[in-house]
């Protein structure tokens, strides 16, 4: 997949293809469904499959006060976009510039000169333009205007109490809950947040139970605090590798039963393994099932008896 950061990057004369517009946050079902439709109307006319997002996403830089944490990394988020098949995918950085542009402009040099669009799928809500003035009416007259075919997609996945299922709020709200396992039913994958392993404090090891500890620059909606049940991906080792994905008991928060854990931080302790050593390596942390909340422990014994509990829960979750 060819993977392009502004428009001098697009070779002169690239098209025909059919191109999409979104956020693409967390690269969900319902994401992926509108990605499919793209792929297959481009094979349907001969054309590439493009998709268009933003990095920094709009609401960050237009009302950063009200912008939530992106639930996948921009990395995570490419890749997983690779992997449905479309053959480019354009990341324009979101300025004030670009935010004023009027749905005319932005289609014009953007879907017709640049990616010389013959069709654009776009979802029903999708706006674009200066204040989200562009809507699926628009996008149809400047379809006429510019001989472009529009593709409209409609709401994807069931409804919960009115509410799309198969959305990105949807789905941060789950997060926020720990409920991580209903949040894979959308994401149609485990939820992963990826980061490099630093040094902690050394009380997993010193206590025989040692956990990859991901630094503060963490990508990807960190979930509710508590114990769970997933897997690290080491994301520097070649795909196959055997050493590559590992089974895991992850902790999120700040460690109640210690008083010197102020910020909160994700643990991941590799199951039945003492011998790793992953400092400064990529991983990726993926939550299977949230097992408890956190709990405070008068006692180390207590502590390691909880977590020895933790491990067996795990290891029969992740291998049945």
């Amino acid at each position: 997949m060819l993977r392009w950061t502004n428009l001098q990057e697009i070779p002169s004369g690239f098209g025909p293809s059919v191109v999409t517009l979104g956020n693409f946050d967390g690269v969900h079902r319902g994401h992926r469904a509108l990605l499919g439709t793209v792929v297959r109307e481009a094979a349907l006319r001969e054309a590439q499959a493009v998709a268009v997002t933003f990095d920094p996403p709009p609401l960050a830089v237009l009302h950063p006060d009200r912008a939530p944490v992106q639930i996948a990394g921009l990395e995570h988020r490419l890749d997983l976009m690779a992997g449905t098949g479309v053959d480019a995918v354009l990341v324009l950085e979101f300025t004030e510039a670009l935010a004023a542009q009027t749905p005319e402009e932005f289609v014009r040099t953007v879907f017709v000169e640049a990616l010389g669009a013959t069709g654009v799928v776009l979802g029903s809500d999708s706006r674009f333009g200066v204040r989200n003035s562009g809507n699926i009416d628009t996008m149809r007259e400047l379809g006429v205007t510019h001989d472009f075919a529009v593709i409209e997609l409609h709401a994807v996945g069931e409804t919960t109490a009115g509410e799309r299922n198969w959305s990105s709020t949807h789905l941060r709200r789950l997060l926020a809950d720990g409920a991580v396992a209903e949040a894979a039913e959308i994401l149609g994958r485990p939820h992963r947040v990826t980061g490099e392993v630093v040094h902690g404090h050394h009380r997993g090891r010193e206590l025989g139970f040692p956990t990859a500890n991901l630094g503060s620059e963490t990508a990807g909606l960190v979930p509710a605090d508590g114990v769970y049940a997933g897997w690290l991906e080491r994301l520097d080792l070649p795909p196959g590798d055997p050493e590559r994905r590992l089974p895991a008991a992850i902790s999120v928060g700040t460690n109640p039963t210690f008083d010197d854990v102020p910020e909160r931080t994700v643990e991941a302790h590799v199951l039945d393994r003492t011998d790793l050593n992953l400092y400064h390596e990529q991983v990726g942390v993926d939550f299977v099932a949230r097992l408890r909340g956190n709990v405070r422990f008068d006692s180390i014994e207590e502590l390691l008896t909880q977590i020895g509990q933790d491990v067996d829960v795990s290891r029969s979750l992740l291998f049945g």
